[in-house]
């Protein structure tokens, strides 16, 4: 069954930057999303970025109004991994982050659509 581990989260000031890293432990296909979602404190898990289609043409990538311009998603199928690299990171991204992979093209708006998540990752960012 399809294991995914998530790291890189950490404490972090506001303006600063850090890498999340997913990885899988059995190679993902191109037909599947993989994305980042992340719930924080007394907050609903919400949709941060995703990425589908990476064999066809050029991968399609998604991002949340909030993140859009700092976070960028991406992936190395050599190495089955997700990773996402947060700038400009800001008190409001405090949340725990999650890995998760689901069939077809990604929907942030829909939890339902991912069918595996990972365990987390903790990410802090203080004023």
């Amino acid at each position: 069954q399809l294991q995914l581990v998530e790291s890189g989260g950490g404490s972090v000031q506001a303006g600063g930057s850090l890498k999340l890293s997913c990885e899988a432990d059995v190679w993902i296909p191109s037909t599947y999303c993989m994305a980042w979602f992340r719930q924080g404190p007394e907050k609903e898990r919400a949709g941060v970025a995703g990425i589908y289609g990476i064999y066809v043409g050029s991968p399609t990538s998604y991002y949340a109004d909030s993140v859009k311009g700092r976070f960028t998603i991406s992936r190395d199928n050599t190495k089955n991994t997700l990773y996402l690299q947060m700038n400009s990171l800001e008190p409001e991204d405090t949340a725990m982050y999650y890995c998760a992979t689901g069939n077809g093209p990604c929907n942030l708006t829909d939890i339902q659509s991912m069918r595996t998540w990972g365990q987390g990752t903790q990410v802090i960012v203080s004023a």
